[in-house]
């Protein structure tokens, strides 16, 4: 993963802005934006760039989100989940720069037929397992657990990023709304009613459990239809047999029929014991946080590991390229004027940071725009 630890320059203000970076390259996209590779001019280190655009979050009233996504990644520092460094916005877009992790994510590897081996999926589901209870701790879900989500770094270690549907759970109030990813969502997320009391952190440990099978498969456990409706696809994953190969570890079909437990009481009985469960008795588990263990699987270095069309994408076809951000604001009649629907956000909470070298945030002020989201 790789620290960020040389100091940055800012500008007068103090602030770190888009000015501070050279956009190199497009890599992933989002319900409100892309992300890019960039350089910070000053360290010419590398980092991720997700950029959100302001147009489409007041479109979707997304901006309590947002903000919520925001506020969580600046409370986050693990070996396994990928750090926030810079925010900062503009007229157009919010940006959140964080680390890079050029290895891909485990979904675009599985798209290009990568088989992987039994000790590489051990250890990736023996991160994620305590990135997961980092985040429990932390009372947070993150409600997205999936392959996509899963990004490798240069060494073959597994990170979780996106916290765009995450919770902070408050004075155990349990969350009631559909969030995620529905293949990998649990049953008593989708199959809620008007008496449901909500649900808690056995979801993501359900979405872990299909992740632990499609890993290994190739495939999800479950048949799921486009045309199902909730109702429909609540049954089907609580009734329907998990088919396994006649090949699948004992070990690792065991962990999965109690991650995916459709009862959440007793799955979160199973969660308790985890770190014992046989299917990780190889690993030692202060070696795996300290990053000790050596993963099977490294990326090469030398490609790009992501869809290509991406680029294409941001450079032909998208109406609003990153890279052509300057001079499109340098055209605008007035930059003072363009920014008159926001406001400073009234709560001090509201804020943003820059990450230090200690890790620690060091707090720079951010007009965000809720009201009216």
């Amino acid at each position: 993963m790789g620290a960020k630890k040389s100091k940055c320059s800012e500008d007068s203000s103090g602030e770190v802005n888009f000015d501070h970076f050279q956009v190199l390259r497009a890599i992933g996209g989002g319900s409100f934006g892309k992300v890019c590779i960039v350089k910070k001019k000053d360290t010419k280190e590398m980092y991720a760039m997700k950029y959100m655009s302001k147009t489409n979050i007041i479109a979707k009233k997304a901006g309590n989100d947002v903000l919520r996504e925001l506020k969580i990644l600046t409370t986050l520092d693990h070996p396994f989940l990928v750090r926030l460094w810079f925010s900062f916005q503009d007229e157009e877009d919010l940006f959140l720069v964080m680390d890079l992790l050029l290895g891909g994510d485990l979904r675009f590897h599985l798209g290009q037929q990568k088989r992987f081996s039994l000790e590489s999926v051990r250890l990736y589901m023996a991160e994620m397992v305590l990135a997961l209870h980092y985040l429990k701790d932390r009372n947070i879900m993150h409600r997205d657990v999936k392959p996509s989500n899963m990004l490798l770094d240069d060494g073959g270690h597994c990170h979780l990023t996106d916290f765009s549907v995450a919770f902070v759970v408050q004075s155990k109030r349990l969350p009631k709304s559909i969030a995620g990813t529905r293949p990998y969502m649990a049953p008593e997320m989708v199959g809620q009613d008007e008496h449901s009391k909500g649900y808690c952190y056995a979801v993501d440990w359900w979405s872990l459990g299909v992740c632990l099978f499609e890993l290994l498969r190739g495939k999800r456990p479950f048949c799921l239809l486009s045309t199902m409706d909730d109702t429909e696809m609540a049954a089907t994953i609580t009734t329907s047999p998990i088919k396994f190969p006649t090949e699948f570890d004992l070990d690792a079909k065991d962990l999965v029929l109690k991650l995916l437990e459709s009862d959440p009481t007793l799955r979160r009985e199973h969660v308790k014991d985890i770190h014992s469960h046989s299917f990780f008795k190889s690993l030692d588990w202060n070696q795996v946080e300290q990053l000790k263990v050596q993963p099977s699987f490294v990326p090469c270095r030398n490609e790009v590991h992501c869809d290509p069309y991406l680029e294409f994408e941001e450079l032909l076809v998208e109406s609003k390229p990153l890279h052509k951000k300057k001079q499109r604001l340098k055209k605008m009649p007035s930059r003072s004027s363009s920014v008159t629907k926001l406001e400073p956000a009234p709560n001090p909470d509201c804020r943003v940071f820059r990450r230090s070298a200690s890790h620690q945030p060091k707090v720079m002020y951010l007009f965000m725009l809720i009201h009216g989201c």
